[in-house]
C-alpha cells in the first residue's frame, strides 16, 4: 500500500506528454502533449464565468453516470467491492470538459481515509467505444500495481494478460506508467503520463487551453488517428465482445 505522505494543493494543473510505445506485433509509438487536472472530489473547482466553458467536471463522465456527483459515483463502486473506510480526501487526476466535450481514457483516483492515510488507488478507463471500467487497486510503497486485463480498450489486442500500473500521487512532477504484460512474458504495449505541476488559476488554465486547444477532442482524435495508422499497417483487429452490464455500472 502507498505510504501517507504531504498531499498536494488542489486543485492544480499539469501539463504532460501522453506517450504509447507498441512492440509487438509491429513497432509504433503516440506522443501527444495536452494538460490534466487534479482535484479534491470534494472541492471541485468552479473557474471565473467566462472560463467555465474551458473546465466542467460532471458526474456523467464518470462510473455509471448516475449518481448525483463523482464522489458519490466512487463511493458506491467501493462499497461494491467492500471498501468501507475510503472517507477521506480522494484526489482525482483527469481531463475536464472543455466546450462540452470530454474523453478520458484514464482517470485516476487516490483514496484516503479521515486520518488521511492512502487505503486504495481506482484507474477508471474509458475506451473509444462508449465503454468503461474500473480497476480497484492496492499499490505498494512505490505506488505500483498488479491486476488481471478485463476490458476491451485498443481493437488490437485481446482481453488477455494483466497489466502493471505505477500510479504514483503527483507532486511537483507526474510520472505515471501502465504496461500491458502477456501470459508468455511478453510485454507489447506501455503508456506513460510524465507532467510538471502548474497553477491552477485563471491564468494558468488560459494559457494551458491557449497551448492545447480544445485538448479532450484532439486526445480522442488522436487515438483514433494512430489505430487507422495501425489498421493500415496491417494490424489485425480483435472482435470486440458485447458490452457487460458491469461495464456501464462502473
Amino acid at each position: 500500500m502507498t505510504t501517507a505522505g504531504t498531499a498536494p494543493a488542489t486543485p492544480a494543473l499539469y501539463t504532460c506528454d501522453i506517450a504509447h510505445a507498441r512492440v509487438e506485433p509491429v513497432r509504433h509509438s503516440l506522443r501527444q502533449r495536452t494538460y490534466l487536472w487534479l482535484v479534491d472530489l470534494d472541492a471541485l473547482p468552479s473557474p471565473p464565468r467566462l472560463l467555465r466553458p474551458l473546465a466542467r467536471f460532471d458526474a456523467r463522465d464518470h462510473f455509471g453516470g448516475r449518481a448525483p456527483t463523482i464522489r458519490a459515483g466512487l463511493d458506491a463502486y467501493l462499497a461494491s467491492h467492500g471498501v468501507r473506510n475510503a472517507d477521506g480526501r480522494v484526489l482525482m487526476l483527469a481531463h475536464a470538459r472543455v466546450l462540452g466535450y470530454v474523453f478520458n481514457p484514464l482517470t485516476v483516483y487516490w483514496c484516503h481515509d479521515k486520518a488521511g492515510r492512502p487505503v486504495c488507488v481506482v484507474a477508471e478507463v474509458h475506451n473509444t467505444y462508449g465503454g468503461r471500467h474500473c480497476y480497484l487497486l492496492r499499490p505498494d510503497a512505490e505506488g505500483r500495481a498488479d491486476v488481471e486485463k478485463d476490458f476491451y480498450v485498443s481493437p488490437f489486442f485481446d482481453i488477455e494478460g494483466s497489466y502493471r500500473m505505477r500510479l504514483p500521487l503527483p507532486g511537483d512532477s507526474l510520472d505515471l506508467t501502465v504496461q500491458l504484460r502477456l501470459g508468455d512474458g511478453s510485454r507489447p504495449f506501455t503508456a506513460t503520463v510524465r507532467g510538471r505541476h502548474r497553477p491552477a488559476d485563471p491564468r494558468g488554465l488560459l494559457t494551458a487551453a491557449l497551448r492545447h486547444p480544445w485538448s479532450t477532442a484532439a486526445v480522442s482524435a488522436g487515438i483514433r488517428r494512430h489505430g487507422i495508422r495501425l489498421y493500415l499497417k496491417g494490424l489485425p483487429v480483435r472482435p470486440r465482445p458485447a458490452p457487460s452490464t458491469r461495464e456501464g455500472m462502473l
